[in-house]
């Protein structure tokens, strides 16, 4: 399988750059553990995957049209780029990417990346579009600037996606407001051509996921805001640093990895905690 990737702003690392991304990614601070979920399960998938800032997610609907089950957060985090497990032999990172560097994705300037799947990414019984597997949080405070990161983990390809900070964090479908209690600003994530749920509509793919409250700093929780017609949704809050709500600068990475024995595709969304030190 094959994927095109036309990216607007990337900076690719390979080699050395890939390993010494994974030892970075490897030392931080993941989320506490919460009540147990579902083992992840072991596959493979070889894609090249591609990205652009500039054009228009082309993203495909799926044949459910009923949102998926709510998955149980696990017992041990999930083991995305913030690892909490020891690498197995076979581990490796395949390649990493700066989608988007330190910069504030406002209404005016939101981030917008695209990727040319195939659809179906592979014939049934596989899920028509890459799934949602796993999402991870972590800490880390020290980096050159410290940061706190929510990780969404795909099986498949990389989805496109969207990010901004919104007022207020909207449901699809229903419009009701999404509650973010605790928040200082709401960063909403929406990924085109993606889904969380199995095809017949029934289940989750989500394996892991943290509790919603978080409690860092910089990422205080999450809410998920829709899965329908391939387009998957979550709100991110941003915590408040002093008396006035600041422009959290925010970097977003890819990547592409074998890990556990499971080809992952890892959109890494990472908040600037320099405001918090």
């Amino acid at each position: 399988m094959s994927l095109t990737r036309n990216t607007g702003f990337a900076a690719k690392t390979s080699g050395l750059g890939a390993l010494i991304f994974l030892f970075a990614l490897t030392g931080c601070t993941p989320s506490s553990p919460q009540p147990s979920g579902s083992s992840p399960a072991s596959a493979t998938e070889s894609a090249t995957a591609s990205a652009t800032s500039t054009s228009t997610p082309s993203g495909a609907a799926t044949p459910s049209s009923t949102a998926s089950a709510t998955p149980s957060a696990s017992a041990t985090p999930s083991p995305d780029s913030d690892e909490t497990k020891a690498p197995q032999d076979g581990d490796r990172v395949i390649s990493s990417t700066i989608t988007h560097d330190w910069a504030w994705p406002g209404a005016k300037s939101p981030f917008k990346t695209t990727h040319s799947n195939p659809v179906p990414l592979a014939p049934p019984p596989a899920e028509p579009l890459p799934t949602l597997y796993a999402i991870g949080a972590g800490q880390h405070p020290s980096d050159t600037p410290p940061y706190d990161q929510l990780s969404f983990r795909f099986n498949g390809a990389f989805p496109s996606y969207d990010i901004s900070f919104v007022p207020e964090l909207i449901a699809d479908g229903s419009g009701l407001p999404v509650p973010m209690p605790g928040t200082g600003a709401i960063l909403k994530v929406v990924f085109h051509g993606a889904q969380a749920h199995t095809a017949d509509g029934k289940g989750s793919t989500v394996k892991s996921i943290p509790a919603p409250s978080i409690g860092y700093r910089a990422l205080t929780r999450y809410a998920p805001a829709g899965d329908f017609e391939g387009v998957l949704s979550y709100g991110i809050g941003v915590g408040r640093p002093g008396t006035a709500v600041q422009q959290t600068k925010v970097r977003v990475y890819e990547v592409e990895k074998i890990e556990q024995g499971r080809h992952l595709y890892v959109v890494a969304i990472q908040l600037d905690a320099s405001s918090w030190k």
